[in-house]
């Protein structure tokens, strides 16, 4: 019999349960002085990046038609429109349109993807260690409010993952989760106390191999009562650190007469090595060369690579300023690149007399599936330097 799945819906849309403390820093303006302070300026910069550039001339690949990136994707049998995500009104909003196109794949859902194999394998391994006892949830909805995805976490009101530069805000009390940890807390309310929750995560995040702004967390959670510990023997060798965990546990047992244990697992990164992938961007191909690769349940086969396609590097230099951060910058080249950029490093960078401090960085564009035309790549890093010139508002050099 399939494992038990709990699908949930959108909850009145994610209930606005909690306020960010930044929020304040924000007017009903996009406009940024000179005179605000870097912070302020960072985290307008950061709520800036809107889907209202052209797409570049050359990136053919990349081009979605309007009734396409509008129309609206279901999770959970609910259906989720582009405008209940990207809000191009909202002064708060920093969720591209790339992000929205991502919501509702559900790549972990797919039996003969990587990703799907590797959860299925989890779930067997759970069904017949704690014979069905854990709930499975695969389907919750990534829009969930500021409260379940910081506060119920503990995550400290001035920590750096409540900012605009690390986390897709929705809106102010609004975001695309960062973890699945932003269910635990209501999973708990509703009485579960073994539960595994998996699911699409999104963070604002470098550009590289083993980095991309959607990935997916898998995390366990288990609440124990007092008999099931009852009774179990010590192992002297381990006096100390057995102290140690009975001494939390009492606490617990103190507080709630319950103790808890949870994981969590970022499946790309675990997938990458069981399957051989080298690069994290193939998880979203649909090419039949990568995808015909992999069947339910046959866990660690190895991906033969299909193409050797040579990248192709080109430089962008500019005096920073101190809004500047490098995730704005790898936003801004995966709005214009897409999954077609696969680098962005910083290669130099030197301050002169007058205290000003320039980067440059190398920019690496290739195709998993095709050859690039020379057409395409100066096409988009001309679209790239216009787009930090005028987005990040520094000087090229």
């Amino acid at each position: 019999m399939r494992p038990l799945i709990r699908t949930a819906c959108l909850r009145a849309r994610v209930r606005a349960m909690a306020t960010l403390p930044t929020v304040s820093a924000f007017s009903s303006t996009r406009a940024i002085s000179p005179s605000s302070p870097p912070r302020a300026r960072r985290l307008l910069l950061a709520a800036s990046f809107l889907p209202s550039a052209p797409p570049p001339a050359g990136a053919r690949a990349l081009r979605t038609s309007a009734a396409a990136a509008a129309a609206p994707v279901e999770v959970g049998g609910v259906k989720i429109a582009r405008d209940d995500v990207v809000k191009e009104d909202d002064p708060t909003n920093n969720v591209p349109d790339t992000i929205f196109s991502k919501i509702g794949l559900q790549l972990h859902r797919r039996d003969n993807h990587p990703l799907g194999i590797l959860k299925n394998t989890i779930f067997d391994y759970f069904d017949k260690s704690f014979h069905g006892q854990f709930v499975k949830f695969d389907d919750l909805c990534p829009l969930v409010s500021t409260k379940q995805n910081f506060d119920d976490v503990l995550v400290p009101a001035d920590h750096v993952s409540r900012s605009y530069n690390d986390t897709y805000y929705v809106d102010s009390q609004t975001v695309l989760r960062c973890h699945t940890s932003a269910h635990q807390a209501e999973l708990l309310r509703e009485g579960h106390t073994h539960f595994l929750v998996i699911g699409d995560v999104y963070r604002r995040d470098s550009i590289d191999s083993t980095h991309y702004p959607v990935f997916h967390q898998m995390e366990g959670f288990r609440v124990f009562s007092p008999e099931d510990w009852s009774g179990s023997g010590m192992d002297g060798t381990a006096y100390a650190a057995t102290d140690l965990k009975k001494t939390l546990e009492g606490l617990a047992t103190h507080l709630f007469d319950h103790v808890a244990w949870a994981f969590g697992l970022g499946l790309e990164r675990l997938a990458m090595v069981l399957f051989d992938i080298p690069d994290i961007r193939l998880f979203w191909s649909n090419d039949q060369r990568f995808t015909s690769q992999f069947s339910k349940g046959k866990l660690g086969i190895k991906f033969k690579p299909f193409s050797k396609f040579p990248p192709c590097y080109k430089d962008v230099s500019f005096w920073i300023n101190d809004a500047f951060t490098e995730n704005n910058l790898c936003e801004v080249v995966r709005g214009i690149a897409g999954d077609l950029v696969e680098e962005v490093k910083l290669i130099d960078n030197f301050t002169n007399k007058k205290g000003m401090t320039s980067h440059c960085y190398r920019i690496a564009y290739r195709s998993m599936e095709r050859s690039l035309t020379d057409e395409e790549i100066n096409d988009m890093q001309w679209n790239v330097r216009e787009a930090v010139k005028s987005k990040l508002e520094v000087e090229l050099r």
